[in-house]
């Protein structure tokens, strides 16, 4: 008969809790994002109620808790939402139209080519201005350092 003593017991209840912990804790970790290329072409559309969307990607790097990129094709004279702040910052780079964005307080009319950055917290929004479909690049990231929600 094999007797198990405290010690025994004791060991095995810390491997289990390990087993557990490291677990918990894999099924809570996303793979990071390595080098990576997206071919536009090959982007799924997917329209909405204010034109269509591109997701490109939402998962963490080597240095940030999460990178998200997304493509927004705006029909003319709708916007993408109210305007609206986050704690995490965001770059926004128009491919084509005219938009006008809400930043720092005022609206600014832009186009091809120009860049947005929105800090956080900072009440922005976009609006499509021109008399074609605006289509503009979105970079949102996260680090250890972004406030939560």
């Amino acid at each position: 008969m094999m007797r198990f003593t405290r010690r025994d017991l004791g060991v095995a209840a810390v491997a289990v809790a390990a087993t557990l912990w490291a677990t918990a804790l894999a099924q809570g970790t996303s793979e990071l994002l390595g080098p990576a290329v997206w071919d536009w072409n090959a982007l799924p559309v997917q329209e909405t109620d204010v034109g269509a969307i591109r997701n490109v990607v939402r998962a963490p790097t080597a240095t940030l808790k999460e990178l998200e990129m997304h493509i927004t094709t705006l029909n003319r004279g709708l916007a993408s939402h109210p305007p609206h702040r986050h704690p995490n910052e965001e770059l926004v780079i128009v491919r084509e139209g005219t938009v006008e964005t809400l930043s720092g307080g005022t609206w600014k009319r832009v186009g091809p080519g120009s860049i947005i950055f929105n800090a956080s917290n900072s009440e922005h929004a976009l609006k499509n201005v021109g008399d074609t479909p605006a289509t503009y690049f979105v970079i949102n990231w996260k680090s250890g350092d972004t406030p939560a929600q």
